[in-house]
């Protein structure tokens, strides 16, 4: 049975809206990714850490109840577990505000079982944070020499972008690991100050990684692999009610689509046109799914719109 893997922060997200908080779920870029995941039946591990606290504790049921592996939650004792404000604006984007102490580093981290049936996604400032690096970079390692699909989504915040070039190393190593790069106009404005994909693409991810999934918001998806170059419009959207976690559910599709289409990485080079247009739409119903309520994931329900997968 093929299963993803995960690696990340995982935070309480506190829901502000006019000033009122509305309410809260447990997040974390990677985390909402392997939440959406297991909500669809996908065999789901995830590999974080979390205070030994009430927040901890509601984290990790939290995690069970949706079917994702808590095994490799690393629980510590005397800390606090994130929180962060999230503060909707008049069109339902965040803005944060993070409250958090940095957790020990791990001598030797723990370590699921990978092979070559498994995809490992990663991603956000936990793949580049040095205090996270060393167990960030043994699982990369594990997937490459295992044979794992790898997906990084770069997801590049602006609190971080006087650290970019300090960090640039470690970027570009992610891309040399990563079989799929996914990163919104954002996150690369940041970090390149490039305003489009295919610059992004011909002068900053080829070279390391040779596929890109380019994302716009509500202007759709740019896709770059392998000689295959298309543009996806957003799907429509009769009402958004939070724009929380839509990338990393659009993350979540994306991983769904490459299961359910059956892709190895030894498939990768050969996929097709036809082929994309099915992971990437699969990505974009995700997406749609996630901005219609206010929790960071694709809908339970969702299951029913796309059926379980048999690999």
């Amino acid at each position: 049975m093929r299963k993803v893997i995960g690696i990340g922060e995982t935070i309480l997200d506190i829901i502000i809206r006019d000033g009122k908080p509305t309410g809260a779920v447990p997040g974390g870029s990677t985390f909402n990714t392997m939440v959406s995941l297991g909500r669809m039946g996908t065999p789901a591990v995830f590999l974080t850490d979390v205070g030994d606290d009430h927040v901890g504790c509601v984290i990790r049921d939290f995690m069970k109840d949706n079917g994702v592996d808590d095994t490799y939650v690393s629980v510590w004792a005397d800390k606090q577990s994130p929180v962060s404000l999230a503060f909707l604006d008049k069109d339902n984007n965040a803005q944060y505000e993070f409250y958090r102490e940095p957790f020990p580093s791990e001598r030797e981290p723990m370590l699921p079982e990978v092979t070559a049936e498994d995809i490992v996604v990663f991603g956000s400032y936990y793949g580049l944070d040095p205090l996270t690096r060393s167990r960030v970079a043994a699982l990369l390692s594990l997937a490459r020499e295992r044979g794992a699909i790898v997906v990084y989504d770069v997801n590049f915040r602006a609190n971080h972008k006087a650290e970019a070039v300090k960090l640039t190393g470690t970027l570009l190593e992610n891309m040399e690991y990563a079989d799929i790069i996914r990163g919104s106009n954002e996150d690369f404005g940041i970090l390149f100050g490039l305003s489009d994909g295919a610059s992004v693409y011909r002068q900053k991810t080829a070279f390391y990684c040779p596929r890109l999934v380019y994302t716009r918001g509500a202007e759709g998806v740019d896709l770059y692999a392998s000689g295959v170059e298309a543009h996806y419009p957003a799907q429509p959207l009769t009402e958004v009610v939070s724009t929380i976690g839509a990338g990393d559910s659009f993350n979540a599709g994306l991983i769904y689509g490459l299961l359910r289409s059956r892709v190895r990485r030894a498939d990768l080079d050969t996929l097709s046109p036809s082929d994309w247009d099915d992971i990437v739409r699969c990505a974009l119903a995700f997406a749609a799914s996630t901005c219609q309520s206010l929790e960071n994931y694709v809908a339970r329900g969702f299951l029913g719109a796309f059926g379980a997968i048999d690999n």
